[in-house]
């Protein structure tokens, strides 16, 4: 099972964020247990600009059991799709488009999504199982 992971997880573990760490370091593991764990474009970018020591970013992920997974004119077209749809709503601009690009690449990439923002990615993305890490 292929669990993509979102950004905040990756900040909680790696800033040690001291609310969430703990909580999100035990979700990786058990989602890396069950399967494979992937990262999509946009958390790669957002977890290296937030790194102090960026270069050995590759080699910390891949250990963790992390590869990079890129998108696809699918994921791309899914995420326009439901931003445009986002905005129809009435959606302010608290969502821009890297949301619901981190959204359609774990629906269409991968078996589920781990995040702490639960309820934008079950709003969105039908069918796409978001699991959060319980504290």
């Amino acid at each position: 099972m292929i669990t993509a992971v979102d950004s905040s997880i990756l900040f909680d573990v790696l800033l040690a964020d001291q609310q969430y760490a703990g909580a999100s370091l035990a979700a990786l593991k058990d989602c890396r247990h069950a399967g494979g764990l992937v990262v999509c474009p946009v958390v790669w970018a957002e977890v290296r600009a937030a790194l102090r020591e960026p270069e050995n970013m590759s080699k910390l992920l891949g250990a963790a059991g992390i590869r990079f997974d890129s998108f696809d004119e699918k994921c791309a077209y899914l995420a326009g799709e439901m931003w445009r749809r986002y905005r129809a709503r009435g959606g302010k601009r608290d969502r821009i488009i890297p949301d619901f690009l981190v959204g359609a690449h774990a629906r269409l990439r991968a078996a589920r999504l781990l995040s702490r923002d639960r309820g934008f990615y079950r709003g969105y993305f039908d069918g796409l199982e978001v699991i959060a890490p319980t504290m």
